[in-house]
């Protein structure tokens, strides 16, 4: 004979309890995110831009080795190109190593090369099955044969894919690249006067993609750190407070939110 007594009264009630909250918790998420993709359509939101700034604070701020935060915002890159899908974005572009990055320890310098390349390969496989294309804007003719390997093997991978093209910015700086597409320029003998606008984007490494609706920036910083210079002329910027391993589907949605409300207006 089962013998009920008050705490077995009070454990199923909390278990309930737990039970409700978490149907609530998912309830909530899914109207986030239904309300995240009915925005998108409607403001025609294509391509977010991203900076993903604070992994080494995260980790300070922590007492952890800064190698923990860069490993948590591998994580936080994850669940926002999940959300993308979901939310309906088509492109995705993530700074995640810029020219002026070597200056940092040689220690950090390599894990960041490894983790890129530890990432790809264990992330390859259903970030394909997913429909993600990946392709890569920098100079990464400076990186190790065996990473450009790695970085070419992604690419060629998933290059007929129709999900969400994710961009990976590497090895990148502004400035950079639009000092090769000047060089592109005069390679190829355009008259000065043919130049234009089209001409420069075309030469770029962003070449075939919009330019960015809507910049995050996380990490409070408000900087543009030599990030898309001539492409977010007329991005919408948003900084966060929020370190990048904090951000999640939820962050996203709050962004997507905030961009409805700004007015677009070219210069006009």
């Amino acid at each position: 004979m089962k013998i009920i007594t008050q705490t077995n009264i009070f454990t199923n009630g909390f278990v309930d309890i737990l039970h409700i909250c978490n149907i609530i918790r998912v309830m909530k998420t899914q109207e986030k995110d239904l309300t995240a993709a009915e925005i998108v359509k409607e403001t025609d939101l294509k391509h977010i831009a991203v900076i993903m700034d604070g992994n080494r604070r995260w980790a300070k701020e922590r007492n952890l080795p800064s190698a923990v935060g860069h490993k948590k915002g591998v994580d936080a890159l994850k669940s926002t190109l999940r959300a993308c899908k979901d939310f309906g974005i088509k492109y995705l572009t993530v700074y995640a190593f810029s020219t002026e990055n070597w200056n940092r320890k040689k220690e950090e310098v390599d894990f960041l090369m490894e983790l890129l390349a530890i990432t790809l390969q264990n992330e390859l496989a259903e970030m394909h099955s997913e429909g993600v294309v990946i392709s890569f804007i920098g100079d990464t003719s400076k990186l190790s044969e065996k990473l450009q390997k790695i970085l070419k093997n992604s690419v060629e991978t998933t290059k007929n894919n129709t999900g969400v093209h994710l961009q990976i910015a590497f090895n990148y700086g502004s400035r950079d690249e639009i000092v090769h597409a000047v060089k592109s320029i005069v390679s190829k003998g355009i008259n000065p006067d043919e130049i234009t606008e089209r001409t420069i984007s075309d030469n770029l490494y962003t070449k075939g993609i919009p330019d960015p609706d809507l910049l995050i920036r996380t990490g409070g910083e408000k900087r543009i750190s030599n990030y898309l210079l001539w492409q977010i002329a007329y991005s919408e910027i948003l900084v966060t407070k929020e370190y990048w391993p904090e951000f999640d589907r939820n962050s996203l949605a709050q962004a997507v939110e905030e961009f409805k409300n700004r007015q677009r207006r070219f210069g006009k």
